[in-house]
């Protein structure tokens, strides 16, 4: 099989049996996804949730968060990975969304890593989900997924596994299976005991035919 056929079949499979995937975090716009974002380093989404209940009621746009202390976003945040960094993080983002984007999350890459906070990772997240840019956001679950079904040889970074699958993935499929290898790697392809017996990707998967 080569490379070319093993995502093809990978992506036909995805298309029949999850059609239809989407991010697990709360959200109601692009500032909203982004403060999710930023908390979900290191943290999981059912964590982040729970937080921004009351975050976004308290905060519910850049501007009420722009104009609150670090140290009382901070005791929202605690519950959290890294509290610390991200409440000065989230702080400096509302400011700087304020001063240098007229208020407004910005759809261009490059322009998403200015703000504190935004990673590649982050802004391929908002850049895909947000404004459905063919932006390949690797996480801990992509890197892992796509490596173990030969979808990525060799990839030593994220950035590496990104370029990788966006170069044998349909630019309008990229948003789509971005969530497609998350959700296989949080549910299925777990990083300790990867449940292989319920795994319908193992025809193609090369982790699996060393087993």
């Amino acid at each position: 099989m080569t490379r070319k056929e093993r995502f093809e079949s990978i992506i036909e499979y995805f298309k029949i049996h999850q059609p239809f995937a989407e991010t697990e975090l709360h959200y109601h716009d692009p500032y909203q996804l982004l403060v999710a974002v930023i908390l979900s380093a290191q943290c999981t989404d059912k964590r982040v949730n729970v937080i921004t209940q009351e975050f976004f009621r308290q905060f519910p746009d850049v501007e009420s968060l722009s104009r609150t202390e670090v140290p009382d976003i901070f005791e929202l945040i605690k519950s959290c990975s890294y509290p610390n960094n991200k409440a000065k993080h989230l702080s400096g983002m509302a400011k700087m969304l304020l001063t240098d984007f007229d208020g407004k999350v910005p759809s261009d890459i490059i322009e998403l890593q200015k703000l504190p906070g935004v990673g590649r990772k982050t802004a391929n997240v908002i850049a895909s989900v947000v404004f459905n840019k063919p932006a390949m956001a690797v996480d801990t679950h992509v890197f892992r997924v796509a490596a173990r079904l030969g979808l990525t040889i060799d990839a030593k970074t994220p950035l590496e596994t990104e370029k990788q699958l966006v170069k044998y993935i349909p630019d309008e499929l990229i948003p789509l299976a971005h969530h497609w290898l998350i959700l296989h790697g949080r549910y299925v392809c777990l990083a300790r005991k990867p449940k292989c017996n319920e795994c319908g990707l193992k025809v193609w998967c090369k982790f699996y035919a060393k087993k």
